[in-house]
């Protein structure tokens, strides 16, 4: 395989970057040099004189660092995903929302909302459990309806998605409805944007995301031989229904995993396949991770915007990406219109 080194070193500079300055921007401004100087301390074989004040290693290390890998883990396995998915239904405009994963997250969360936790680490972790627990069980039903003879038509399997997604919104808005104080709460995390600190969730989200992401980085090959068609693609000898299955719960889990923890932000998994497709080509082996590191980036630059235009209020980052996507995603469809798409 031809490996595109200058891609994918692009993307990692970038991408420590934009994390750099995640890390440095916020109600107290850390020179990205100092930031820098600071996280060069934890690696072996290096030192630097800490001549920064002790807040900074509060700020840094519990608060911004932690915040700065979730949002980017949640990047990562957005549009990883996103892009698994195009490749799956042959669609450019396809995302990882598409069978259902963010409706049955989100009616999961707002389930959780309404039952009024304790405050305690059990409650804490509540809402991600059962977002997670929703989109899973979304999942499972879709790709219940969809299987039809130890076979997985990709239509109905969106159709499927369509029809169970808008079942569990109406359940959430329903719930949404009949909360008395948790309203305000839930429609923030609907708008994307944790409120979780710390290590925590970061430990807690990194096995899956790890599992999702790596299933998806080794389907490159047998998703770009699903792009003849899945009747030249098992004379090709793919075992198609076994790719689909994999790909569909790999995907799945990943997105769901983000959705927990960040909550719903949309577009990512839209608008960072179709800009690497457009700038580095289809070829899904490097398509992917490609998409991997270029979704962390930009929900990073997202997330940056969200802190800084109303500081010092904090905007939901699913707002961030919802403006910048949506016009993105009527040129692609007016692209489409005209038959400019690369596959």
């Amino acid at each position: 395989m031809n490996f595109p080194a200058r891609p994918f070193l692009l993307n990692l500079l970038l991408l420590a970057l934009a994390s750099l300055f995640s890390v440095a921007v916020g109600a107290v401004f850390i020179p990205p040099g100092t930031v820098a100087r600071m996280l060069a301390t934890t690696l072996p074989g290096l030192s630097s004189s800490g001549d920064w004040p002790e807040t900074f290693n509060t700020i840094v290390f519990q608060l911004r660092l932690p915040h700065t890998i979730l949002i980017a883990l949640t990047g990562a396995a957005l549009a990883g995903s996103g892009a698994a998915y195009q490749g799956l239904f042959r669609n450019p405009l396809a995302d990882p929302y598409l069978i259902g994963v963010a409706s049955g997250a989100g009616l999961g969360a707002v389930l959780a909302m309404s039952a009024n936790w304790p405050d305690n680490i059990l409650g804490y972790f509540t809402i991600p459990v059962t977002a997670f627990l929703g989109a899973i069980l979304t999942v499972a039903i879709v790709y219940s309806l969809a299987r039809s003879r130890n076979a997985l038509p990709t239509t109905t399997l969106i159709l499927a998605g369509v029809a169970v997604g808008s079942f569990a919104s109406a359940l959430t808005s329903f719930f949404m409805l009949r909360s008395e104080g948790e309203v305000r709460r839930a429609l923030a995390w609907l708008l994307g944007g944790s409120t979780m600190t710390g290590w925590d969730p970061v430990y807690a989200a990194l096995p899956y995301l790890t599992l999702g992401i790596g299933v998806l980085l080794t389907s490159g090959h047998s998703l770009n031989v699903l792009q003849f068609g899945d009747e030249q693609a098992l004379q090709l000898g793919l075992p198609v229904e076994r790719i689909k299955t994999i790909v569909v719960l790999a995907a799945s889990l990943t997105t769901a995993t983000a959705v927990a923890f960040s909550g719903v932000i949309g577009f990512i998994g839209l608008i960072v396949p179709h800009l690497v497709r457009l700038l580095w080509g289809p070829d899904y082996r490097h398509l992917i991770p490609l998409s991997v590191l270029g979704g962390a980036t930009a929900l990073l630059i997202a997330d940056l915007l969200a802190r800084i235009v109303l500081a010092p209020q904090e905007l939901p980052v699913g707002v961030i990406t919802a403006l910048a996507g949506a016009p993105f995603f009527l040129w692609v469809l007016r692209r489409s219109q005209g038959g400019k798409i690369r596959e």
